[in-house]
């Protein structure tokens, strides 16, 4: 039996252990690959690939603390929490951030707020907002 394919991405990492952890305990992401470079997550809607970036490549940059965040690229990535309280608390732990409250906005169903991962990959949390009343 096949397993269906779930939409996903690939997100290069110089240190794979430590984004890795990051999704899996602030997602609940599972592993379902580790590899040499390289560790596939899922949840029941995505794959989440943690890719190695070539040795080379990494050496030439370092990640600080804060990370530099990586916000001149052409993406970012979107996960649904049930709760952006949970994750502003729990992502420092883990290496990563949530934005201030201040900077939630609420749209189409959603409230949203920015935030990165332990190498400053800019992302987007978005839990369900309540139905306004009207």
């Amino acid at each position: 039996m096949t397993t269906p394919m779930k939409a996903g991405a690939v997100l290069f990492a110089k240190d794979i252990a430590v984004v890795s952890r990051f999704y899996q305990e602030l997602l609940g992401m599972t592993v379902v690959h580790q590899g040499a470079g390289i560790s596939v997550l899922e949840s029941a809607l995505m794959q989440l690939v943690v890719h190695g970036i070539p040795k080379r490549i990494a050496d030439s940059f370092e990640i600080t603390t804060p990370p530099v965040l990586r916000e001149d690229v052409p993406v970012k990535l979107v996960f649904p929490v049930d709760s952006l309280a949970a994750v502003r608390k729990a992502a420092p732990a883990l290496g990563g951030k949530l934005a201030a409250r201040s900077k939630e906005f609420t749209a189409r169903g959603f409230t949203a707020c920015d935030g990165h991962d332990p190498e400053g990959n800019v992302l987007q949390f978005r839990e369900s907002a309540a139905p306004s009343a009207g």
